[in-house]
């Protein structure tokens, strides 16, 4: 079991989170200069609701604010800040620290089932890990 977990690529770690979560939309390897590494966006006429979601543009952008809060958490002595999740009328977003350089967002629509994309991530964090 182990070494078939280990043999998945970004792309396909990223799209059994995506499809297996329920209400997935898109996911994202993004280093922390804002850099994509890999991207996993579904395609089907349910996600349409959300919008021209681009998975890219949100880590970008959230990158900027989740560097802020690692400076927050630092000087609090919080220490390594592992998940955030962002929540919003159109859909959520999960971050998720895969290590010092880079993260993971997954985005899961309003309706789908955000405690098993979170519990998926965590899953599979060591394939990602292994991979980098």
């Amino acid at each position: 079991f182990l070494s078939e977990f280990f043999t998945m690529s970004f792309a396909e770690v990223l799209q059994t989170i995506v499809e297996e979560c329920g209400g997935g939309i898109a996911a994202a390897l993004m280093g922390n200069d804002g850099i994509p590494i890999e991207q996993f966006t579904i395609a089907r006429p349910a996600a349409a609701h959300s919008g021209d979601f681009d998975v890219d543009t949100a880590g970008v952008e959230f990158g900027r604010i989740l560097e802020d809060i690692r400076k927050t958490f630092d000087s609090l002595a919080g220490g390594l800040v592992e998940e955030t999740i962002v929540r919003g009328a159109r859909f959520s977003l999960v971050f998720r620290t895969v290590d010092e350089e880079n993260f993971l967002i997954v985005a899961v629509e309003p309706d789908g089932n955000l405690g098993k994309a979170r519990y998926l991530i965590r899953r599979n964090l060591m394939a990602i890990r292994h991979e980098l």
